[in-house]
């Protein structure tokens, strides 16, 4: 018998999958661990662009990641179709990517998972993640920065959401 998983489930894209949404991922699961919560909510992370499928995150995320505590092992994906059906939110770095997601999504009904990581900022209100990839240290430790709060606010929202009695 197959077991079915009845885990919230959290998908996070970026443009690669090699700097953003894994930190986004990385760090979203720190705060579920942290809180007991691994039972009940798993994270993934994808991209819009195939071109870096099967690789590590980029060598400078995972060093300013992990100077902060957060070790980033995912290995690059694009994201598929099966992926709309699969998670219960879909959330976005940037405006490219939310509208590649909306032209990707199957359904109607499909487009109401995806959201912007920038909606769940409070500390410092931006309306997308930049990506780091081009930019020195100062970027990465200010994408680190944002996902930090967004991800706490997103991980609170969603406990208060599915499972507050």
């Amino acid at each position: 018998m197959t077991e079915v998983n009845n885990k919230y489930k959290v998908l996070f894209v970026c443009l690669g999958n090699i700097c953003r949404s894994p930190a986004a991922q990385g760090i979203f699961e720190h705060y579920v661990r942290e809180n007991g919560m691994t039972d009940k909510i798993e994270a993934d992370s994808a991209g819009t662009y195939s071109g870096h499928r099967g690789e590590l995150p980029d060598r400078r995320m995972r060093n300013a990641a992990l100077y902060r505590g957060f070790a980033l092992t995912h290995k690059a994906r694009p994201v598929s179709g099966l992926d709309f059906l699969d998670f219960d939110l879909i959330i976005a770095m940037d405006d490219q990517n939310y509208e590649d997601l909306m032209h990707l999504a199957p359904s109607v009904e499909a487009t109401h998972k995806i959201h912007r990581m920038a909606e769940f900022l409070k500390v410092r209100k931006m309306s997308y993640i930049p990506d780091p990839y081009y930019m020195g240290v100062e970027g990465f430790s200010l994408v680190l920065d944002l996902l930090e709060d967004g991800c706490k606010n997103l991980f609170d929202t969603i406990v208060k959401a599915e499972f507050s009695a």
